[in-house]
């Protein structure tokens, strides 16, 4: 059983010993840490802050701690119930809030959930603010409201019909071209809240949805990271259904996925890919993934006449990064897509709305699109390291040693070679080094992490 506190939330397994796992106290506890952070930000009378959750079994138990102790501080919440993380964020800059809390785990499987803490923009909090947030909760001294001040839950069922609406409205997404191509798609929602939200923005576009595990009930019939090796189901119905495409989302709606309409996954890496060529084609301009995502969103970029730039790995650098070189798309390797026309954040939804644009501009099938990107291939190795070896030092030395190649340092080291690269990262919890490598191949892949493992041990003298 686990409780992690990091600067981007609370997460944790359910039940066990409080302050050793996500329990109600512990819940409870950083709430009131996030809303004591939300009243010290501006000095008004009056806050708000926006709650949703995905479909997980612990999630309507965790909500109602979770506002009850907004309520508790004097807070107006305003209740979405079942939604989606960038529906939640979308809310917050509608509702001019103060801020949000998402309540899901993410891909974790269902014995997780977490606290995602939202600033008054809609978006995830930056490394200063989860720290103040954390020592709020940990040095006590949170002052809840009187009786007669206790704030209010407000529910609002129709935020996720709100996004829609607001993606419908985009300039790139063509609802017209997309409802005369009569697509039909097979959806996997894994038993969460893509079930709601992913079929009703595809009937709003003209397009049929098979639902496959669109049961809102936190169930989750598989792994719910969007990876190939647990999508056998969707494959399967794509084919079966005689479908153009299907689409999985995780639970919370923020990483997609497509497998094409041979049954063959699309690459979660080339999620972003399209949909960045897609936007580039029709609005010129700079693009943003972190250092561990594929090669082929630079190629792209650089096609459109384009300056792609690697921030470091979290979805908040990724976003800093966006504003600062002004980019029109960006997002993470692992399916995230972030538009900033509506808003920063990663959205499934919108990722959805523009991918069927794409395609109904090309005029082609997702195989045939696929087919238009180089095929890069990654691997994902780790090597573990004895407490008592200095890792900061070992990635020192790698630097070193590759110093005439292109090396980034903003996050661990990422190698830069004319036909491939190599990205390592120390992990903050435990003596590991990560690995990771992209390729023109598998095999070429797989042996460049295996030859960089090898230096490493030498340098460790392993």
């Amino acid at each position: 059983m686990t409780l992690i506190k990091s600067i981007s939330g609370i997460r944790g397994t359910i039940g066990g010993i409080q302050g050793e796992n996500l329990t109600p106290i512990d819940a409870v506890k950083y709430a009131a840490a996030y809303g004591s952070w939300v009243k010290q930000q501006r000095n008004k009378e009056n806050y708000k802050v926006v709650v949703g959750r995905d479909a997980r079994i612990s999630g309507e138990m965790i909500q109602q701690l979770v506002m009850n102790t907004l309520v508790g501080m004097g807070i107006t919440v305003i209740d979405l119930n079942l939604s989606t993380t960038p529906t939640v964020e979308v809310a917050v800059a509608l509702e001019h809030a103060d801020g949000g809390i998402i309540l899901t785990a993410s891909h974790n499987p269902k014995q997780w959930n977490a606290l995602k803490l939202l600033n008054n923009k809609g978006e995830f909090l930056n490394a200063e603010a989860g720290q103040q947030i954390l020592d709020i909760a940990e040095n006590g001294n949170i002052e809840f409201t009187e009786v007669d001040n206790l704030g209010e839950i407000h529910k609002n069922d129709a935020y996720i019909d709100l996004h829609i609406d607001e993606i419908l409205n985009l300039p790139l997404v063509k609802a017209d071209a997309i409802k005369r191509c009569k697509f039909k798609v097979v959806v996997d929602a894994v038993n969460s809240t893509g079930g709601i939200a992913v079929p009703l923005l595809l009937e709003a576009l003209g397009v049929v949805p098979v639902k496959l595990h669109c049961t809102p009930n936190g169930e989750f019939p598989h792994n719910p990271e969007p990876l190939k090796e647990h999508l056998g189901d969707l494959m399967e119905s794509v084919v079966k259904n005689h479908a153009d495409f299907g689409i999985v989302v995780d639970p919370d709606v923020d990483r997609l996925a497509f497998v094409d309409e041979k049954g063959e996954m699309f690459g979660e890496e080339y999620t972003l890919v399209a949909v960045a060529d897609y936007v580039l084609q029709n609005n010129p301009g700079n693009t943003v993934s972190n250092m561990s995502s594929s090669r082929a969103l630079r190629d792209v970029t650089e096609k459109h006449g384009g300056t792609y730039t690697a921030s470091a790995v979290g979805e908040v650098n990724v976003v800093e990064k966006m504003k600062e070189t002004n980019a029109v798309i960006g997002g993470e390797g692992n399916g995230g897509i972030i538009y900033p026309e509506l808003h920063y954040g990663r959205d499934s939804l919108v990722g959805i709305a523009l991918f069927l644009s794409f395609l109904a501009e090309e005029k082609i099938a997702v195989s045939e699109l696929r087919k238009k990107y180089t095929a890069y291939f990654m691997s994902k190795k780790k090597i573990e390291l004895t407490p008592q070896l200095d890792v900061d030092a070992i990635l020192k030395t790698m630097e070193a040693k590759y110093a005439a190649e292109e090396i980034n340092t903003i996050d661990g080291v990422k190698i830069d070679f004319p036909e491939n690269w190599v990205h390592l990262r120390k992990s903050n919890t435990e003596p590991i080094i990560r690995i990771y490598t992209e390729a023109k191949s598998q095999k070429e892949a797989d042996a460049l992490a295996d030859r960089i493992i090898g230096e490493i041990k030498a340098v460790a003298g392993l």
